[in-house]
């Protein structure tokens, strides 16, 4: 019976039926997996692997385990390039600069794009196509809901995440496009009525906590701040009660537009904040659209296909009165 059982398994083999070979991998590599949104691109990636389970790739999903490590974000994507089943990459670059010359060094001969967050204009060629938000759109949306909620102006503070985030600095400067009426202006100085606190912009690594604490600081530091721009929602969704405790005091000032807060994204508590009135308005991202488009595109950049460039996922914008039909499903 061992010798027929030998036999059998050789006669196998000879006929191809040995062990399933590993899949191409179509990497996402993120800012760091400690951040809910990155969360969501990841449920998007593996809903794109549970589709396509016949497929010869895999989506795979990585990054540091804090989006505060840049340079662990660059070891990840040197070594992911470096394995042979490694066949497309999508990044999310936490610092733009390192991560472009992370890719000029490693000179890679498969496929980059980026996901979420692009590199700089100027390294625009080091990758095929950006998918993700209208970063620049997004930031001068929030912009608006400031400028509208107080049209006459007064003085404003943004919170920012990683100072070398390149989606971040687009949406800064769209807020400050809306606000002041012109284009590519630096720090506002009363501008179209709007000026920027000292201190400011707060940069938090994209910590919650780091965030609500920034926001503390400086309203104690001007006691009479007209605006809060955040550029993304890590104070929300990252540290939901502590910045409860500190928005329900200035609840009132914020129904009647006399403090505005506009933030970023629409993850986790933040439509819940925006329905209880702690915030002005939200415009959000879709990041598991993102997860769950990048698998396709990277496969047409490795078949040759024309891909657009960039490729934008859009943008949901909640109130207090739409919390209820903000979100597309």
């Amino acid at each position: 019976m061992k010798k027929l059982t030998l036999l059998v398994a050789a006669a196998a083999l000879a006929l191809g039926a040995g062990p399933a070979l590993a899949k191409k991998q179509l990497v996402i590599v993120v800012k760091g997996l400690d951040n809910p949104f990155f969360e969501a691109i990841n449920q998007g990636c593996q809903k794109w692997n549970s589709e396509n389970a016949d497929s010869e790739y895999e989506c795979f999903y990585t990054g540091p385990a804090s989006t505060s490590d840049e340079a662990g974000e660059a070891q990840i994507v040197q070594d992911m390039l470096g394995k042979a089943d490694t066949v497309a990459m999508a990044i999310s670059p936490s610092n733009a600069k390192l991560i472009a010359q992370t890719l000029k060094v490693a000179a890679p001969t498969i496929p980059i794009m980026t996901i979420d967050a692009d590199l700089a204009a100027e390294d625009s060629a080091l990758r095929k196509t950006y998918l993700g938000t209208d970063n620049y759109l997004m930031g001068k949306k929030i912009g608006e809901y400031i400028k509208k909620a107080k049209p006459d102006g007064g003085t404003v503070c943004s919170i920012q995440g990683n100072p070398g985030a390149d989606n971040i600095l687009r949406r800064a400067q769209g807020m400050r496009d809306a606000l002041s009426g012109q284009e590519g202006l630096g720090a506002l100085a009363g501008e179209g009525g709007w000026t920027e606190v000292a201190g400011c912009p707060v940069f938090t690594n994209d910590d919650g906590a780091k965030g609500v604490q920034a926001m503390t600081d400086i309203l104690a530091a001007n006691p009479d701040l007209d605006a809060f721009g955040i550029m993304g929602g890590w104070p929300l969704f990252g540290a939901p009660q502590p910045y409860r405790d500190l928005m329900r005091p200035l609840a009132e000032r914020i129904a009647s537009n006399d403090f505005v807060v506009g933030a970023a994204d629409t993850i986790g508590d933040e439509v819940a904040i925006a329905g209880e009135g702690l915030v002005t308005a939200l415009v959000g991202q879709r990041p598991f659209e993102m997860g769950y488009k990048a698998p396709s595109v990277m496969i047409d950049l490795i078949e040759g296909k024309t891909v657009e460039d960039p490729v934008f996922t859009g943008l949901d914008e909640c109130t207090k009165d739409t919390v209820d039909t903000c979100i597309q499903k």
